[in-house]
């Protein structure tokens, strides 16, 4: 049994333009690429084209003309293998130039014929509008209403006269209007075979790759590189089941990856995954330069006809803060379908989930959802509400992030026991943290508040120091499900930033079981396991107390 041994060759030698010395007798070899494999990242994709073809011994160009325009050329990395001791050289990325035409002087000769043509419709638009001209002066130079001695004539002869004037503009008109619509008709002709006739711009990147064989061999060489006009975010539909008697609640997970590109190929029938590793940040933390407190300097004199810094326009706050702020966008997401789940490979920095089967997805296509990934995790179910904005109770459900794959941030699609209630927000949360999701109102736990007392007056033993605004609230929750719940009231204590302006918590108040939830100053948080049919009432009062000389408002923390 004869063993043909592969020989494998990569290389990570890219060049734009050809910088070492490759043999000037190479021949070119016409090669033909197909994309196999694309890895979208959030803000890239790279892709890898297969090029198989038969190669003669001895020295190589190949020459591949179907790249995109959009790649990176110092991405560009070539990797292969064949039959026989294969060397890869330089790889050389251009535009190819501009195509002529190859039937120029035909192009010349139709065009010529049309502007023929149409001179000999503007011939026929002048002597038509000489007619017209000649039989308006006419009109006006032979009045139809006076003989050769100024006698009157009869009628009949006056519209004998303008029956002849009206025929002959009518005719001018006409073939006035006639000669026009067909000038413009061969206007469009001639300006389609001009821009038929002109260089067209290239529309894709032309590859050369230097190649070595020791002797004739089959090769199949992969192409990879990068392309910055595709992305993809995360997507999650999140299914919660409430339970029942026999049955525990549990939630249904699904993240999906939302995909669009816009790099002038077309991914026909490739294999297709999603990586969460960011490739357009660079791969190292910015370097920060050192901040210096020091006394204002007082500006030079400016010369005479020089230009002042001071008259530039201040920077934006939007463009002091840009290196701060996110530029994460993400699509709504898709309806739910029966679909395959990717192939997850969980490495210690990134995650990569690889679509089972073959997908394509076209440059203009728009975004497509595509299913990566799904778990289902035990629910914790509670009632919570803020009513002070709103007394409506939402059903929320918390859950323990199990996957090794850390949840990006993205948009959820919320179905309860079936029914679509509605699109929410999902945060980060690498695993085993608690992930909470709201999941619509719930009718049978009702909650009212009401304002007990409102008081705004003076305080002091004998004489007015201060002013005081005292607030009083009762809130009421009734769970009307047969079973119990747990409920969390949120609501909002004032917060001084200002050691004049004194707030209390007043003793009446129903002792809260959280402040300062969720890092938010003043939030407070009371939690309870409300039984079937049990009615609880929150009392909750304050008091603020300033200087009498001054002015207190109450507005939201910015």
């Amino acid at each position: 049994m004869r063993i043909t041994a592969k020989w494998l060759a990569t290389t990570s030698l890219v060049l734009v333009t050809a910088a070492i010395a490759w043999p000037s007798w190479a021949a070119n070899v016409d090669a033909n690429s197909a994309i196999d494999t694309v890895t979208v990242y959030p803000d890239g994709a790279t892709v890898t084209r297969v090029i198989s073809l038969d190669l003669a011994s001895g020295d190589s160009t190949l020459v591949a003309k179907d790249f995109p325009l959009s790649l990176d050329p110092s991405s560009l990395r070539v990797e292969g293998e064949a039959g026989a001791k294969l060397t890869i050289g330089t790889i050389d990325a251009r535009p190819p130039r501009a195509a002529q035409p190859a039937n120029l002087p035909e192009f010349d000769k139709r065009i010529e014929a049309l502007r023929d043509q149409r001179a000999d419709l503007q011939g026929a638009i002048d002597s038509a509008d000489a007619r017209r001209k000649f039989a308006q002066h006419f009109a006006e130079a032979f009045p139809a209403g006076l003989g050769e001695k100024g006698e009157a004539r009869p009628i009949t002869e006056w519209r004998a006269a303008f029956a002849a004037v009206a025929e002959e503009i009518a005719i001018a008109d006409t073939a006035i209007r006639e000669a026009t619509r067909k000038q413009r008709e061969i206007d469009r002709q001639i300006a389609q075979l001009e821009a038929e006739r002109s260089a067209k711009p290239p529309n894709k990147l032309e590859v050369r790759i230097d190649v070595a064989s020791a002797a004739a061999t089959k090769a199949t060489l992969r192409v990879t590189y990068a392309v910055r006009n595709a992305r993809w975010v995360p997507l999650y539909d999140a299914r919660l089941d409430t339970g029942a008697k026999d049955r525990k609640p549990q939630l249904e997970l699904v993240r999906r990856a939302e995909v669009t590109q816009s790099t002038g190929e077309d991914w026909s029938n490739v294999t297709l995954g999603v990586s969460t590793v960011r490739i357009g940040r660079g791969g190292s933390a910015p370097e920060l330069n050192s901040l210096v407190a020091q006394y204002p300097q007082v500006p030079k004199p400016l010369a005479l006809g020089s230009a002042s810094d001071l008259a530039r326009p201040a920077p934006t706050a939007r463009q002091r803060s840009a290196q701060f702020e996110p530029m994460s966008k993400v699509a709504e997401a898709t309806e739910r379908a029966d679909e395959q789940q990717a192939v997850a490979e969980i490495g210690d920095f990134q995650a990569t989930f690889k679509i089972p089967g073959r997908v394509s997805l076209g440059a203009a296509e728009g975004a497509k959802s595509l299913r990566i990934a799904s778990m289902t995790v035990p629910a914790d179910l509670a009632v919570r509400a803020a009513p002070v904005i709103d007394p409506t109770a939402f059903l929320e459900a918390s859950f323990k992030q199990t996957d090794d794959a850390s949840l990006l941030p993205g948009k959820v699609a919320i179905y309860r026991d079936g029914t679509f209630v509605g699109r929410g927000k999902i945060t980060a949360s690498a695993k085993d943290d608690i992930v909470r999701l709201g999941f619509g109102a719930d009718d049978k736990v009702r909650i009212e508040r009401a304002v007990l007392k409102r008081n705004e007056g003076s305080a002091g033993l004998l004489v007015t120091t201060s002013k005081t605004d005292e607030r009083s609230f009762k809130t009421t929750i009734r769970n009307g499900h047969d079973f119990p719940i747990k409920v969390a009231i949120e609501d909002q204590l004032p917060v001084s930033e200002n050691e004049d302006i004194v707030v209390e918590m007043l003793p009446s108040s129903t002792q809260p079981t959280a402040s300062n939830i969720r890092d938010r100053r003043g939030v407070l948080e009371w939690s309870f396991d409300a039984r079937p049919g049990e009615v609880k009432d929150i009392n909750f009062a304050w008091r603020v107390r300033w200087p009498k000389d001054k002015s207190m408002v109450i507005v939201p923390a910015g």
